[in-house]
């Protein structure tokens, strides 16, 4: 009897924005010049991974929007993403594991490695994701249970 092959269902990135600057309001600290390039950078090697129509969420706090932004794809500003988020709420706003498709979602820390924690073990345990870095979570369904993958972690010093 021939196994089938796992279902892909879907793809979440979970970037961190890159550097920025230090300043007292925190939803306004911007990329820094280091952190315009860890940016650039690691949109030029997710592009790559990504096809023409994905969905791109970013926090509202102005360093992910400019993270998000090297992307040069639409992106949508999603409140349940900002500073102050839960992994519970970042993982809602992908629509993780459930929605077809690769989806970007450009957060914080700790709360991205928080629910890269959530969606690998159930717990939101702190895992750490550096600053322009990101965590490249697969869903799949085999024989009509959901599996989670971790398929790649990747940093602007590693593409």
């Amino acid at each position: 009897m021939a196994t089938r092959s796992p279902e892909r269902v879907m793809d979440l990135f979970l970037w961190r924005h890159a550097e920025a600057e230090d300043d007292l309001v925190d939803a306004t600290r911007k990329l820094t010049k280091r952190g315009r390039k860890q940016a650039k950078k690691m949109a030029d090697w997710l592009n790559a991974q990504l096809p023409r129509r994905c969905k791109v969420l970013a926090s509202p706090a102005r360093r992910a929007q400019q993270t998000a932004a090297a992307l040069e794809r639409a992106v949508s500003t999603d409140k349940r993403l900002d500073v102050d988020a839960t992994p519970e709420a970042v993982l809602a706003a992908a629509g993780w594991p459930k929605v077809r498709g690769m989806v970007v979602v450009v957060g914080h820390q700790p709360t991205l490695g928080q629910a890269a924690a959530l969606a690998l073990t159930g717990r939101p345990d702190s895992l750490s994701v550096k600053k322009a870095g990101v965590w490249w979570l697969t869903a799949r369904t085999r024989r009509g249970k959901t599996e989670i993958a971790l398929t790649a972690v990747v940093g602007p010093d590693t593409v």
